[in-house]
């Protein structure tokens, strides 16, 4: 896990908006289609798990690429929603981990991103219609299973956004969501010591023009409570400086009595996975296995 999960474009925008001088380069920033030069990525073959190649189709015709880990007598598959500007490959270590648990799990790029086609990008709102075309499959292929989501950063807002429409996600972990963007990018101006007012306004509106949705239309803090009673658990670095936790802690407040949060004491954005990897799949797993029952009769090695 390493770039996807911070949202650098937030930053890098508010800094373009003011030395390049220019509020169409800031919003493209966050919006726009962007993919590195030499896109030079390790898959399942690296860290040695057997997958399927799976390709399937947005709401809106965008084609999406994932990976799919199979565990024949798994009762849950578990999808892992990557960062802003990431890809799934930056999720071999969860992913894997969680397979490795005994789970069935499906990682898959986001539009515009890794194996992915082009298509409209955004903050978190376009994306929700990859990650709903993502449980579509995941039914598809196992109707028998429980269906879990876990997700980074902008793919946490993802999959909380789309869970409060859809009960077919049984059960989310949340690693460092927002409750609004327009906090994100708030608190990135402010991290830079520039002026919120009127560069984010601004860029909201240049963002609505050129990429169709606005700012306000991205509030996980609005839908939260559509979660309950569902099993949610949020984690967050102590020390984020993209999200501040406290973010994550008014979604938790919203969710209520059936969410957790746990806090990385000194993690930065998204780092809690890096400071334990082995306890962090153990958090993970064990929560799923609490939430949805164990996740099959049979140990897995």
């Amino acid at each position: 896990m390493g770039r996807g999960y911070v949202i650098s474009a937030a930053v890098g925008a508010i800094t373009a908006g003011v030395i390049g001088g220019g509020i169409e380069v800031a919003a493209r920033a966050i919006s726009g289609p962007r993919r590195p030069a030499l896109d030079y990525r390790f898959t399942p073959f690296e860290v040695g798990v057997p997958s399927d190649d799976v390709e399937f189709h947005a709401a809106d015709g965008t084609r999406i690429a994932g990976w799919w880990l199979e565990r024949p007598d798994s009762s849950r598959v578990v999808i892992v929603c990557h960062g802003h500007r990431g890809s799934k490959a930056d999720m071999l270590g969860i992913g894997p981990g969680l397979w490795r648990a005994g789970n069935s799990v499906l990682m898959f790029d986001f539009r515009g991103n890794g194996d992915s086609g082009d298509g409209p990008q955004s903050l978190a709102h376009y994306e929700q219609e990859d990650l709903a075309a993502a449980v579509d499959l995941v039914v598809s292929r196992r109707p028998d299973a429980d269906v879990a989501a876990l997700g980074f950063s902008m793919g946490a807002a993802v999959a909380l956004l789309t869970a409060a429409d859809d009960p077919r996600i049984a059960a989310l972990v949340l690693d460092s969501p927002f409750s609004e963007m327009n906090e994100v990018v708030t608190a990135a101006a402010r991290r830079m010591r520039l002026p919120p007012f009127p560069l984010v306004p601004l860029v909201d509106r240049r963002t609505r023009l050129r990429y169709g949705y606005r700012f306000h239309d991205v509030r996980p803090i609005d839908v939260a409570d559509r979660l309950a009673p569902r099993p949610v658990l949020f984690l967050h670095g102590g020390a984020d400086r993209t999200i501040p936790p406290v973010q994550s802690l008014h979604l938790h407040e919203r969710v209520g009595p059936s969410s957790r949060r746990v806090v990385f004491p000194g993690a930065d954005h998204c780092g809690g996975y890096f400071q334990d990897r082995a306890g962090y799949i153990s958090l993970v797993a064990g929560f799923l296995d609490e939430a949805l029952g164990p996740v099959s009769r049979r140990p897995y090695s």
